[in-house]
Order: structure tokens, then C-alpha cells, then sequence
């Protein structure tokens, strides 16, 4: 049973068992209020599912992309999260989830996955299906990327927020193949926000 946490675009928490499936969700759309919600829904799916910390075997991040305020706030919670538990950390690629919901729900062939990157711009990652075992194949990405700009594909996902109960899903399909799962954040570009150069005192 696993703790999985995305806030590359909305918040989403959940809690996830191999063998029982999605135990609780709940997810918050808006992209700007991560801070805000993100200890209310931990705290509220594991009041949900029954789950304390000490029975979590992992906690899944997603590691976007996504952009930087965002996203840092859903991976510091996991992290802090994982560190006060004693449990794994488990890096999941926020697309990756999104593709393998899609192709779970018996979807099929070449998918472009896309997300807003704001700035007018868009996230995006193309998949090619499953691999052998049972993860999506990303073929290409994740990249940035104007509209127009846009690679083609069979069938394109606009989404506007991800599932952690798909990211927690996936995790566990991560920890029994084997895979590595980094838990470096994908942000694609600089922040918004930067230092200036302190300046020379003559």
C-alpha cells in the first residue's frame, strides 16, 4: 500500500494498494492552490482508506512536468512525507500516469499527452502503447513546446489535472518490474522567480 502525490498540474493524493486497487482519491483542480490543499487531502485520504503511516510500504511522487511552484509543492510534501514514515520514495513521470490510465481503460496505438506549461506554451510526451511489462512506452519527451508546435499524433490527451491514484497504479507496476524510478523534478525551464547578481560594493 502506497501514498502517491502529483501536482504537476491540479493536486492529487491517494492511497493505492497492489492488491485491493485505489483505496481513496481526491484532487483539487485548481492549479493554483497546491500549498493550500495539499496536507488537507493526505490527511484526508488516509483518514479515508483506513491507512496509517507506519502501513505505507511507499510514497509515489509525481516528478512532473510541470511548473516549478506547482509541482515543488506536491514532491517536498512526498518527500517530507516519506522521511517522517521511513518508507521509499518512488518518482513517477506525470505523463507516464496519464498515458498508462489511458491505455488501461483499453486505449490504444500513438498518444500525444499534453499539459499547460503556462506562458502559452504546453508540456507534451508521445507514447507508442505497453511494454512487456505493462508500462507505457514514452517514445518521445517529455518536452516544451508552443501549440502550433505540437508533434502529430493518433489521438491526443489535453488533461488538466493527474490522477495519483493512476500515479500510485503505475508505482507499484514500477517497484515489481524493477525499474529505476528517479525523484528529479522535470521542470523543463527556469522559474519564474530568479536572484539578481548581488551587486559590487566599491
Amino acid at each position: 500500500m502506497l501514498l502517491a502525490i502529483d501536482s504537476s498540474a491540479g493536486t492529487s493524493v491517494a492511497v493505492v494498494d497492489h492488491e485491493f486497487g485505489i483505496l481513496a482519491e481526491r484532487t483539487e483542480p485548481d492549479p493554483m492552490r497546491h500549498a493550500e490543499v495539499v496536507g488537507e487531502l493526505i490527511a484526508a485520504v488516509l483518514a479515508e482508506s483506513g491507512a496509517s503511516p507506519a502501513a505505507l510500504s511507499a510514497v509515489a511522487i509525481g516528478t512532473g512536468p510541470g511548473p516549478f511552484t506547482g509541482l515543488r509543492v506536491g514532491m517536498a510534501a512526498g518527500r517530507a512525507f516519506a522521511f517522517g514514515a521511513g518508507t521509499p520514495l518512488i518518482g513517477v513521470v506525470s505523463h507516464d500516469a496519464i498515458a498508462a490510465a489511458h491505455y488501461s481503460a483499453g486505449g490504444w496505438g500513438d498518444v500525444l499527452v499534453v499539459t499547460d506549461a503556462r506562458r502559452r506554451e504546453r508540456y507534451w510526451s508521445r507514447y507508442a502503447g505497453l511494454d512487456e511489462a505493462g508500462l507505457p512506452r514514452r517514445v518521445e519527451g517529455p518536452a516544451l513546446a508552443r501549440p502550433d508546435d505540437l508533434p502529430a499524433a493518433a489521438r491526443r490527451i489535453d488533461a488538466t489535472s493527474v490522477s495519483a491514484a493512476s500515479l500510485g497504479v503505475l508505482a507499484e507496476r514500477l517497484r515489481r518490474s524493477g525499474r529505476a524510478t528517479p525523484v528529479e523534478p522535470l521542470y523543463l525551464r527556469s522559474p519564474d522567480v530568479t536572484l539578481s547578481a548581488p551587486k559590487r560594493v566599491s
